[in-house]
């Protein structure tokens, strides 16, 4: 191989997994928050020797360093991954249980949005309708944290994820009475 051929691999035209092998032993020492010499002696101990430079060089040199079969391979035993997850692009980080509730919360975070703004709207609707009838816009508001008392088992005044719109348009003097001794959350 030639010299030129050489700098190509090492260079910004290498193949992408061994760009993401690179990215993934930086997190996953950075995730246990071990040194580059720390990384260093467990792949010792693990019975593929590399010395801390080297491992700089893989993650952070200009260009990286390439990772050989038998390093990668003690990479993978060190963090206890597959290879195939080692070259993985980096969001497919972490382990199957990690990544399919990471994408569950996700999921659910995309539903409360959702849920949000239909919350939204039907406080909107709720305002303007008290806003018609002022003489009812107490009877409505009381009407509405009974209503959420009773659907949550009481527990609705201490629910800290009540939407801030709510909790203004309430009042502090529903979502909190004097009475009770739970101050609001902060803000």
């Amino acid at each position: 191989m030639s010299s030129e051929d050489g700098a190509a691999r090492a260079g910004t035209d290498r193949p992408e997994p061994e760009n993401h092998v690179a990215d993934r032993i930086r997190t996953e020492r950075e995730v246990r928050a071990w040194s580059t010499a720390k990384l260093a002696e467990e792949m010792t101990k693990a019975g593929h020797p590399i010395n801390q430079s080297a491992i700089w060089r893989i993650e952070s040199g200009k260009p990286r360093r390439r990772v050989n079969l038998d390093e990668a391979l003690g990479f993978c035993k060190v963090f206890d991954l597959p290879l195939e997850e080692l070259t993985s692009p980096p969001g497919r980080l972490m382990n199957a249980q990690v990544r399919r509730l990471v994408g569950e919360y996700v999921e659910k975070w995309k539903e409360w949005r959702v849920l949000g703004k239909a919350q939204d709207r039907i406080m909107a609707e709720l305002d303007d309708y008290a806003k018609a009838h002022p003489d009812q816009a107490d009877l409505v508001k009381v009407l509405l944290m009974h209503e959420l008392e009773v659907a949550s088992g009481g527990d609705f005044r201490h629910h800290r994820g009540s939407r801030p719109k709510l909790q203004s348009w309430l009042g502090p003097d529903r979502m909190y009475p004097a009475d009770e001794t739970e101050q609001p959350p902060d803000q």
